[in-house]
């Protein structure tokens, strides 16, 4: 698994504002019902997930869930 690329989910507690979106420039950014924020985008490997990780406990961003829903092709 370690050097795949995937789509990946990533769920943040808390309703992120549009302005959210250029640091998290390569992913699409929507809403559930819980008001919660989901990003889900490509990642290229196992280095650029835990770069994106860093990333958000940096900005203080609750990590609720992280899911591979796909291989990226």
């Amino acid at each position: 698994m370690t050097g795949e690329s995937g789509i990946y989910a990533i769920k943040l507690k808390g309703y992120l504002d549009d302005h959210w979106s250029e640091w998290f420039e390569d992913f699409a950014m929507v809403h559930d019902e819980g008001g919660n924020t989901i990003l889900t985008g490509s990642i290229s490997d196992q280095a650029a997930l835990h770069g994106m990780l860093m990333r958000i406990r940096d900005l203080g961003l609750p990590l609720l869930a992280v899911e591979r829903i796909e291989e990226d092709s």
